[in-house]
């Protein structure tokens, strides 16, 4: 019979499970005491590394930057290029970088640390433990192997125990010993030389009821083994690009490891031409930053002479001093204070901007000024023999060239897999066997006899063995060595466009270089007559204003158009040695133009007493001619860094400035509507930084208060001279 189940134990039942849901339950245990303090509930968490490491002093050491709020420097610090340029060499193991900008922070090595050339890399490549040059020169190394075991053995077997030749329980004492040296020669071929001793104590009974002569022998051999490939894998070229026990496409010998050297090297040199030309640019930008600070300054305070003349006016209501006039000559003025005011600020920037390069603090209380004058003079560059010097001695174009080289030697070695595998292999081997090992009385070499040497044994050379033969393989087809020659001519093929398209770059980069260089040139001296006309023009405003043939608002545009005019000299000139450095960047010779020229570091002392002892017994060595086996030639030697040409310089002056005599004729062809005049580029003056604030003159507080008059600015007859009495370069101060 069926029994029904209880309806209200099921609806409990039902609730119950309702009620818990599929929520995970934790399980119960009895002595839980609450403690949960090993309990950590997440897995991953911002940490800091445990690393004690030094700042540098030139962090630890930066004070207060200079700013509008904070202009005064303790010290002014005449710097020249040559001084920028050896500093910013000898404070950079990172090559830093700004990327030939000279605005905002430097951020280039904080977002790609891996990427900034260092004096480390070269030796990192050469030391690679996996392919560099010293790991591939490691694999001809001779190799020594020894190993030695001791065994026992005690196995029972399925013999009768009455059997007196073959016991029912084998026991064994069994040992083993091996060393042996191992040579891969650069020809491919493997020698080796190899001793073995066995040792076997056992229970097989004697003679005459058993099979053996003595309870223990020794059983001892010295032989000599050599493989000598004949084709593939065969010759002093192949085992030095591919290496020892290569496989098609993965090639680590010695050449392929200098080759990766000597790019690591070009890397390094790109990296120092890179800082050098950054120190330069910065070191300019500095310079026009304080001639910039000049110009707004001179314009400043020639607006601020205006603004007094015209306000004397106006406070005894004369004619000239309408309140419109007045109002321009102030606004005017303001204009150029707030120049002055940007300009001193953009002057800090770029000095940091250079104490960056040179790897100096933030601000450690002096202010850079640059101390070299840009050269006005004209330098040329013969085209045919620049192009042929930059193909030559452009760093990237020879890194590329070391790539084509690499793959050609890939081919070398893909070829050679298309060659079946014909090894000549040989073996000779002298035995001996014992009762003994050795003995110090003599003992018997006849291991037929219960005291027999082992040893004594193998020297007598009465047991000999050798082996003799040849051993060929080669997969029918050879479709992976085919793949592998494919692979290797498209490497090759696609290394030489790149080469070829390189060069074809670098000769538009040197066009484009060359022709800034003649346009910098000419805008150099036609902004200095344009300098020269807007001071005449100033001139000539300002008399015919004092008779009132002209309004002030001509008066004022002529000041603005001066202050431009004198900008732009400066920029000019500093672009044009900029395009005289991006000349010699384009054609490989910037280090040699700054004097720069990288070597070797020195050893230590150990590692010069080793080299000297090693040459002296190679030349106590007998002399054995490899000639038959040298691989082919794939370095033309040394790099010259001293190539110089290709560069005339069309001044007689040692200083590169020119000097100015007077008018002089320019050496291009000239419109005849550019005017009937035309001067030189002056020779640069030196630069002045103010020991106060920009504004060092008092500057009424409201509409109606007085300028001071103390003081004024006229005009000198050469503009181009500043004197004790003239800091700003076209006018001298009077006092009334």
């Amino acid at each position: 019979m069926s029994r029904r189940f209880p309806l209200p134990g099921a609806a409990m039942i039902a609730s119950l499970v309702l009620l818990a849901g599929c929520h995970p339950q934790q399980p119960f245990y009895f002595r839980e005491d609450g403690d949960l303090s090993h309990y950590i509930g997440m897995a991953t968490d911002l940490e800091v590394p445990d690393l004690q490491e030094e700042s540098l002093g030139e962090v630890d050491g930066a004070i207060r930057p200079f700013s509008l709020d904070n202009t005064e420097p303790k010290e002014i610090w005449d710097l020249t290029l040559e001084e920028a340029v050896r500093c910013a060499l000898a404070n950079s193991k990172v090559m830093r970088s700004i990327g030939g900008q000279i605005l905002g922070p430097p951020d280039f090595i904080a977002k790609n640390p891996e990427l900034v050339p260092t004096i480390y890399d070269p030796a990192i490549t050469e030391s690679n433990p996996r392919m560099g040059v010293e790991a591939a020169l490691a694999a001809f190394d001779t190799q020594f192997t020894t190993s030695v075991f001791w065994e026992k053995n005690d196995s029972p077997r399925n013999y009768r125990s009455d059997n007196p030749l073959f016991p029912s329980v084998y026991q064994q004492d069994v040992g083993s010993f091996q060393a042996q040296l191992q040579k891969t020669a650069a020809t491919g071929g493997t020698w080796t030389i190899r001793h073995n001793v066995d040792y076997d104590l056992n229970n097989t009974p004697l003679a005459p009821l058993g099979i053996r002569q003595y309870h223990s022998d020794w059983n001892v051999n010295l032989e000599a083994e050599f493989r000598q490939p004949f084709l593939q894998g065969n010759g002093v070229q192949f085992n030095r690009i591919a290496g020892p026990g290569a496989i098609p496409g993965f090639n680590n010998g010695v050449m392929l490891a200098r080759i990766d050297t000597d790019i690591a090297l070009a890397d390094f040199e790109a990296g120092v031409r890179n800082l050098v030309s950054d120190v330069e640019i910065a070191y300019w930008e500095v310079y026009y930053a304080y001639r910039e600070l000049d110009t707004v300054i001179a314009g400043r305070d020639s607006a601020l002479q205006t603004w007094r003349k015209i306000y004397a006016l106006y406070v005894v209501s004369a004619r000239g001093g309408e309140a419109e006039k007045e109002a321009q000559a102030r606004e005017q003025y303001f204009m150029f204070r707030a120049a002055v005011e940007e300009s001193l600020n953009s002057l800090y920037a770029a000095e940091a901007k250079l104490r960056y390069i040179m790897g100096l603090a933030a601000t450690d209380g002096r202010l850079i000024r640059p101390a070299d004058e840009p050269t006005t003079a004209k330098v040329s560059f013969d085209w045919r023999e620049a192009l042929a010097e930059a193909l030559c001695r452009n760093v990237e174009l020879r890194e590329q060239k070391w790539l084509v080289k690499r793959r050609e030697l890939e081919m070398i070695a893909a070829k050679n897999y298309l060659l079946p595998r014909l090894d000549a292999i040989g073996r000779y081997r002298w035995l001996g066997l014992g009762n003994d090992l050795i003995d110090s009385r003599g003992g018997d070499g006849d291991p037929t006899q219960p005291g027999s040497n082992a040893y004594q044994c193998m020297t007598n050379g009465q047991y000999q063995e050798w082996h003799l033969g040849l051993e060929l393989s080669m997969p029918i087809g050879f479709r992976k060595e085919m793949a592998g020659v494919r692979h290797a001519q498209l490497n090759i093929a696609r290394e030489r466009a790149r080469l070829q398209e390189q060069e074809l770059e670098l000769s538009h980069q040197l066009a484009y270089a060359i022709r800034e260089l003649e346009a910098k040139h000419v805008l150099s001296r036609t902004n200095f007559n344009r300098r020269v006309a807007a001071q005449r023009q100033v001139e000539a405003v300002a008399a015919a204003y004092e008779t009132e043939t002209i309004t002030l608002d001509v008066l004022l545009k002529a000041q603005q158009q001066l202050a431009r005019a004198e900008s732009a000299v400066y920029r000019s000139l500093v672009d044009y040695n900029m395009a005289i450095a991006q000349v010699h960047f384009r054609k490989g010779s910037l280090l040699e133009y700054n004097g720069v020229q990288l070597s070797e570091g020195p050893w230590p002392g150990k590692a010069y007493f080793d080299a000297h002892g090693r040459a002296r017994a190679r030349d106590a060595s007998c002399y054995l001619d490899y000639g038959f086996t040298r691989p082919k030639v794939i370095s033309r030697g040394p790099y010259n860094q001293q190539a110089g040409g290709g560069q005339v310089i069309d001044c007689p002056v040692d200083s590169g400035a020119m000097p100015f005599d007077g008018e002089v004729e320019l050496d291009v062809p000239v419109p005849m509507e550019m005017g009937p005049e035309l001067l030189p580029t002056p020779a640069p003056q030196p630069m002045k930084v103010p020991a106060e604030p920009p504004v060092p003159m008092p500057v009424p507080d409201s509409y109606l208060s007085a300028p001071n008059t103390d003081t004024t600015y006229e005009p000198v007859a050469n503009p181009s001279v500043a004197k004790a009495d003239r800091p700003v370069a076209g006018w001298k101060r009077v006092q009334r």
